[in-house]
């Protein structure tokens, strides 16, 4: 699951919204996408649009944020649909930070589903041994302070295989723990960074199945680049960008096209 923006192509169309995209303020339109991983194979599902509350004060629509958006489709999400009768707990929901949200999280763990998110480094832990013997309001704190103050887990190396077209091994270093999340529950805490790290190459994980070991979890969340050689296809070689229309049904129809056009390459 990951987000993209596509930029506006025409001068003031439906529905666009200013955005900070990492290098300054874009307009256009954020889509949601999710993608189902089986294997080597990619199976891109319906994507989510968002809209914003001038576009739902003209519809006439309930206006939702992202997160909710993504709540109701996880929530009426019927797999068996789309990959026939399978085992709830083989499932699992990778995502990046800008879906470290409590009822994302719940909702996965709500459909008997797995989740490896990254989580925001602003995002409440604490111990499972503070839990017993720390007053409540004392026990939580940031993720990255949680790490940073824990100096008896150790750091441990392991191998991964890198995302890139030669198919390398490249070194992280990882330290784990069981902890909680705020407002989910009991999970496995990952941070993992690179062994020769550049600044800001820290990442922390949680996921909510307990027999999870580190590695597995590290691993795991890497199959998440997928989503974005997705985007990258889509964007570079089927024209997701290339539209021109100040209607957004007719951007929304755009886009279904693109996705028809990945299914049958």
């Amino acid at each position: 699951m990951d987000s993209t923006l596509q930029r506006r192509a025409s001068l003031h169309p439906e529905n666009a919204k200013k955005f900070n995209h990492g290098k300054g303020y874009v307009i256009g339109h954020p889509w949601t996408h999710i993608v189902l991983i089986i294997n080597d194979m990619l199976i891109p599902l319906r994507p989510i649009p968002y809209y914003s509350k001038s576009y739902c004060l003209a519809q006439a629509l309930p206006y939702q944020t992202a997160h909710e958006l993504v709540v109701d489709y996880l929530s009426n999400l019927h797999l068996e649909d789309s990959i026939g009768s399978y085992d709830p707990r083989d499932v699992i929901v990778l995502a990046d930070s800008g879906y470290d949200d409590k009822k994302i999280e719940k909702a996965i763990a709500n459909t008997h589903w797995n989740f490896i998110m990254s989580v925001a480094k602003t995002r409440s832990v604490k111990s499972e041994a503070l839990s017993l013997t720390t007053p409540k309001s004392r026990a939580w704190c940031h993720i990255a302070t949680f790490f940073r103050n824990h100096r008896r887990l150790k750091w441990t190396t392991i191998r991964v295989m890198t995302n890139g077209v030669k198919r390398k091994r490249m070194a992280c270093r990882i330290r784990h723990t069981t902890g909680y999340l705020r407002y989910v529950g009991k999970v496995p805490l990952v941070c993992s960074e690179p062994k020769k790290r550049p600044e800001g190459r820290r990442k922390y994980f949680a996921c909510n199945d307990a027999s999870a070991t580190a590695r597995q979890i590290v691993v795991g969340y890497r199959l998440r680049w997928t989503v974005e050689l997705f985007h990258k296809d889509m964007k570079q070689h089927l024209g997701f960008e290339d539209v021109a229309t100040s209607g957004f049904d007719a951007v929304m129809s755009h886009v279904h096209w693109v996705y028809c056009a990945d299914i049958l390459l």
